[in-house]
This record gives structure tokens, sequence and C-alpha cells, in this order.
């Protein structure tokens, strides 16, 4: 089948590469350039890269609903155009020029977790199960009918980032599924329940400073749910320290909510709401991320802290 993609993050990576192997990819969209770092170096999408290195033409439009870029477009006459996280809302000029219409692997169970963030909030929410869907485009907000599912077991040192990986892999190979029904006309269209649907809006800034007057799970559930981005945090001493990972304590303790309860060998232990929180990842304002027993080699961690 001739194929446009359009993806960006490392997540759509997989199933571009699994495209180019069975299908023809005659063009690539992708965000445009960032700059990075202190140099502010223009750095490509991982998408684009992939791209680039396959020798397939990359358009990145400031706005893919650009009236110009849409005729472009139609030029391809695309049998399918398969969308990955590529960060753009599709018009609907755009939706009814493909053949066998638009299809977006979506990284959830849908109607569950529409939106931007999909897998962190299926982290961050304690979820048994994530996954991924299949679906056709519709104006609405990953609204449109599915195709196929699969779900993935959500594993308890499971980090938004291990899921991620996982998810990328399972939807390259669900995405190649979907368009085999499809040349076979084999699809069957199932409608979503607007009832059960739920929203994964994108992740804000201020949702990283974690509020300890929460039950431990809920703690510990948003730190894996923002780890390795955007990266939770909490103050030290008027100091930021980021919490790249932590588990539920099972030793029972007193103190006050935010307080530093024990400190360990390997960790160190935070009271919550509802139980406690061992922290065992961390990065210091400018620092690189160690575990928290080697951090304390190097810097104090002092019981009867109050973290805010």
């Amino acid at each position: 089948m001739k194929i446009v993609f359009m993806g960006t993050p490392e997540f759509a990576v997989p199933t571009l590469e699994a495209l180019i192997e069975k299908h023809n990819v005659a063009a690539v969209v992708t965000q445009p350039d960032k700059p990075k770092g202190r140099g502010k170096k223009m750095i490509f999408s991982a998408v684009k890269e992939k791209a680039v290195e396959n020798n397939i033409k990359v358009y990145q439009p400031t706005k893919v609903r650009d009236g110009e870029f849409v005729e472009i477009l139609k030029e391809y006459e695309p049998d399918v155009i398969v969308v990955v996280a590529f960060g753009q809302i599709l018009s609907e000029d755009i939706l009814n020029i493909p053949k066998y219409g638009c299809i977006n692997v979506h990284g959830s169970i849908l109607p569950k977790y529409r939106g931007a963030a999909p897998i962190q909030w299926s982290i961050i929410n304690g979820e048994e199960f994530g996954g991924v869907t299949t679906m056709y485009m519709a104006k609405g907000l990953d609204s449109g009918d599915m195709i196929l599912k699969a779900e993935e077991k959500i594993k308890d040192d499971d980090t938004y980032g291990t899921l991620y990986d996982r998810l990328s892999y399972i939807g390259a190979d669900l995405l190649i599924k979907t368009l085999d029904l499809i040349e076979r006309g084999e699809v069957v269209r199932v409608p979503q329940n607007d009832d059960d649907a739920t929203l994964a809006p994108m992740i804000t800034r201020d949702m990283e400073h974690i509020d300890w007057d929460n039950t431990s799970e809920n703690v510990v559930n948003l730190i894996k749910g923002l780890n390795p981005q955007p990266v939770s945090y909490t103050m030290y001493n008027d100091e930021k320290l980021k919490i790249w990972f932590a588990e539920v304590e099972k030793t029972e303790y007193s103190g006050e909510i935010g307080e530093i309860v024990d400190v360990r060998k390997k960790d160190f232990v935070v009271k919550t709401k509802k139980g406690a929180v061992a922290v065992k990842e961390v990065q210091a304002q400018g620092g690189k991320k160690m575990t928290a027993d080697a951090y304390m080699r190097g810097h104090t961690i002092e019981k009867g802290i109050i973290l805010k």
C-alpha cells in the first residue's frame, strides 16, 4: 500500500520501520526541528532521523492544516495516512484524502485515555493494564471507530519510559495487522462508547511537584508516570530534588506529612498522608541522576527534615 506517515517521537519509530519493510512509504510528515541544549543546536525528531536514513521525503509544516500543504498531500494520492504521536490535529480536508482513510495508533485501550498523554496517565492512575488501539481518525479527539486492540500488563516496576518502549513495538505490530485487514477488505469498525471515555490531557508543570499529602500509592504512581520526563520533584531545604524512582514502603512509620522518617543505607523514607514512600533514585539540581545510596555518599539527607 502507498502510505504517508505522520509521527514525531521515538514511540512512532517502530511503526515507521515496520511500514518501510512491508509497504511503500511515499512521504513522512513530522514536527519542525527544535533547538536543544545551551548551543541551541537544531535537533531532528526521531521520525525524521529514521526517514532521512531511508531516503524518504520529509515534510515539516508548522501547520499541517495549511491549504498549500493539504494540496501537497493530495498529490501523493495515498491509500492510507498513518498517524502515530504526530502532535498536530488533522483537518477534515486531510482526513478525506486517503483511499482507505487515516489510521491512528493510540497508546491506550480506547475509549479510555483519549488525548495527548495516555501512557503517562495509565501509570499515574495505577491502572493494571495499558495498551494500544488502532482506529479510523475522525473530527473528534481520538473518537473514531476502533479496529484492533492489544492489552499490556503494567508491571510493578514499570515507568512511563519502560511502558512507552514496549507499547511502541506492540503498536507497530498492531498497525501492520490493521493494514492487512484493510487490504483484504476484512476490517470490522467498532464505534466507541462515549459514555466510557476518559481523558489523558497533556502533563502540566504543576504536576511535577510531589504532594506528599496523598496516599503512598498515588505518590509512587506519579513518580513512575513522570519518569523519564518531565520527572517529579520535591524541595529539600529550599533546593529542588528530582525523584526518579520510589516504592511504597512496607514498614509503618509515624511522623508529619512530607517528613523524612528514616535514612537507610540504600534509600530514605518519606511519610505521606497514608503510609510512606522509599525513595530509590534522585537527582540534585544541576547534577546527574543516581541511586539514593550514591547520592547520600556525597550529600546529607537528614532525618526529620520536612520535604515541601
